[in-house]
């Protein structure tokens, strides 16, 4: 009763700032964050430990369980919903199940070369395994059994992408003291173009959604974007400075019309699609003063004094009740972010921009500054400015798009989970018995409801949005 007290009352406030009330299953065990939405949106696996649960999504209510050999690194379904990878890293293992039919399932040892990543082909037939220290990547096809090899992968940020439409393969390679890419068609994994790139230490590669141009950056010791079209032309190069650190994150705007670039500098800069030329520059100062902005801040309230009829177990189970309440306010301006500053002497500095995340219209671009890492920037893509700026108490772990609609979720590591959307924000109380703190989140892909992960436990958030933001 405790736990549905304390729900109504913060759903009271998320209907009038997000325009959508909430509902909270109960708790459920996971491992390792392995928890994931089928493709179709009808399934959520999750692994614990050695064991992988299958729910039904709309019942919550378990469909198979299956008994892997160890406890899972990584888990992954196929495209189609049909199967689902099982990766045990430790022992160069890979199981894969099948949702249709449970008595059937596949085993794949790498032996003695070892395992350091797989995954799924887009078509969900072929697993490709990475071995240790990056020596090759091993194809296995599930319907012929057939196994090829590609020699030469990269160690690096992101050395490997899938075209959207799943038709092409870019992957980056180091041979000979140099990087190369390479484009496979993933039909038969055969070689259809072989480039070198211009690059001191490649990071990472990232197909534009339309699937026309591929982005190749530099090591964060170079600032160096190159732009590269299927047959591997090189379209354009881009470098905001020189002799300091660069480029640290890159994305594109699912529209493909922009390339957003996070730096070391603490800016991004967006580039466009026509010439790849900087068309804007968004900065992160530590007092912001646009007045066409709003800041929010997260007020934390201690919550009242429990009174002494309130037995040992109801306080326990409505432990919610007994946490620190929070809310959004609209702060006037100058307003001063807090800046944390980086120990110098040390790898990997926690400044510079390491969050880009577009909304799926395209219209807005949420960023994260390290330096300032309790804070959220909104950009608004059409006006190109600054739209809000979202300040908490402590430092937000994970930020994602509602995958349908202009909605930003968030957490922060503690009981609570955060929304954006043009209307307004709201911190939302989880109303999950003992101390669930959230330190990651997915949407499920029809963006009615939010998978809310903690430590070792998994709450889903279902969102009943009114028509009208649809």
């Amino acid at each position: 009763m405790l736990l549905r007290l304390n729900a109504d009352s913060v759903l009271s406030h998320c209907r009038n700032s997000c325009d959508c009330k909430m509902n909270f299953s109960e708790v459920f065990k996971q491992s390792n964050h392995l928890c994931k939405v089928s493709p179709d949106g009808k399934y959520l696996a999750t692994c614990v430990q050695y064991r992988l649960v299958v729910r039904d999504l709309g019942t919550l209510q378990i469909l198979q369980l299956y008994t892997c050999l160890d406890q899972v690194s990584h888990m992954e379904w196929s495209s189609d919903s049909l199967f689902i990878l099982c990766a045990m890293y430790k022992r160069g293992l890979v199981q894969v199940w099948s949702l249709e039919q449970p008595d059937w399932h596949c085993k794949i040892d790498e032996g003695s070369i070892g395992l350091v990543s797989s995954r799924w082909s887009p078509d969900g037939r072929h697993i490709l395994n990475t071995t240790e220290f990056h020596l090759r990547i091993t194809v296995w096809s599930l319907c012929t059994k057939a196994v090829s090899y590609i020699k030469y992968p990269k160690a690096c940020q992101k050395g490997i992408d899938f075209s959207t439409d799943g038709c092409y393969m870019a992957l980056a390679e180091r041979r000979d003291c140099k990087d190369y890419v390479s484009i496979f068609v993933c039909d038969d994994w055969h070689l259809l173009r072989h480039f070198e790139t211009e690059t001191q230490d490649l990071a990472g590669l990232e197909w534009s959604p339309n699937g026309c141009v591929l982005a190749v950056w530099d090591s964060c010791l170079e600032y160096k974007v190159l732009l590269y079209s299927l047959d591997g032309r090189l379209l354009s190069t881009y470098s905001a400075y020189e002799w300091s650190l660069g480029v640290k994150s890159v994305s594109w705007s699912p529209s493909s019309q922009f390339l957003a670039i996070g730096s070391y500098d603490e800016k991004v800069r967006i580039l466009n699609h026509i010439t790849w030329k900087k068309i804007v520059q968004f900065e992160h100062p530590a007092t912001i003063d646009n007045m066409k902005a709003i800041v929010y801040k997260e007020v934390e309230r201690r919550p009242a004094v429990v009174s002494d009829e309130m037995s040992l177990h109801n306080i326990t189970m409505g432990s919610t009740l007994l946490s620190t309440q929070s809310k959004y306010e609209i702060c006037p301006l100058p307003v001063q972010i807090p800046v944390v500053k980086p120990e110098p002497d040390r790898a990997n500095p926690k400044i510079g921009v390491s969050v880009l995340a577009f909304s799926s219209d395209s219209r807005y671009l949420a960023t994260k500054n390290d330096n300032m890492a309790t804070a959220v920037w909104v950009w608004d893509m059409q006006k190109m400015s600054l739209e809000a700026v979202l300040e908490h108490t402590s430092a937000v772990r994970c930020v994602m798009w509602d995958p349908r609609r202009p909605r930003l979720a968030l957490c922060t590591g503690n009981s609570k989970l955060y929304l954006w959307s043009p209307g307004g924000c709201v911190s939302v109380q989880v109303p999950a018995e003992g101390s669930f703190q959230v330190q990651s989140l997915n949407w499920h892909c029809s963006g009615d409801s939010v998978i809310l992960l903690g430590k070792d436990q998994l709450c889903l958030c279902y969102m009943d949005t009114d028509h009208e933001e649809k």
